[in-house]
């Protein structure tokens, strides 16, 4: 994914510094759309456009990141093959990095609303601050959900492929006949799935690209959008 990210947006990249005015091409017309995509329907709508050139590049990042690694999972190649994004410890860094950059990027408005929410009752921060520690929990929940939802919506799909294939072996086990029979149907089942899971790969980049966003928004926000 690394190798394949590098190839494709340093060469895109140059052809940009050769001809920045020329139209776009191949496959630097398919990126164009998908990086205008992230930047007005992803990170605008959720954060400050001043804030938009410091969070640009993780968010890409991110997405295209995301978008490569379940797309490669789905070709059963080598090299390609290996479902990361099904696995729960490649989800659990790539929420690590949002949890992270939302953290060190926080304001004092979002620290004051973690620490001394406004328009609360008195009694609810002091003597046992209430608020605060549920505050904090939910910046812990939040890259947790961002974990879980990208691991199991890839993960589920790549089951119900195997748990498709599986049914030809159980049924030769009952009887090569029952085997015979049920291939086609599995193999149809085994496909659909597969092309369901190219549209579930780009609805999960994009999900998890957009609460990234909204998180790093919460975090940089002045006190009057909140």
């Amino acid at each position: 994914v690394l190798a394949l990210m590098l190839w494709v947006f340093i060469s895109v990249a140059k052809r940009y510094q050769k001809a920045p005015l020329a139209p776009p091409k191949g496959i630097q017309n398919l990126l164009e759309v998908l990086v205008v995509f992230v930047r007005d329907d992803i990170a605008k709508p959720s954060i400050r456009e001043s804030k938009l050139p410091r969070f640009m590049p993780v968010l890409l990042t991110i997405f295209f990141f995301v978008l490569f690694s379940n797309l490669l999972g789905l070709i059963p190649i080598f090299p390609a093959g290996a479902n990361l994004t099904g696995n729960i410890t490649v989800t659990m860094v790539l929420a690590l990095f949002t949890f992270l950059v939302t953290t060190f990027s926080g304001n004092k408005h979002y620290w004051i609303d973690i620490f001394n929410t406004p328009g609360i009752p008195a009694f609810l921060k002091f003597p046992i601050p209430l608020m605060p520690i549920v505050e904090l929990a939910g910046m812990v929940t939040k890259p947790i959900v961002l974990m879980i939802r990208l691991f199991a919506n890839m993960l589920s799909g790549h089951m119900i492929v195997l748990v498709f294939f599986s049914m030809i072996f159980l049924f030769g086990a009952m009887a090569p006949a029952a085997a015979y029979g049920m291939s086609p149907l599995s193999v149809f089942f085994a496909i659909f799935m597969t092309l369901l899971d190219v549209l579930v790969s780009f609805i999960q980049a994009y999900v998890f690209t957009m609460l990234s966003a909204m998180y790093f928004g919460m975090a940089t926000s002045g006190h009057d959008e909140h």
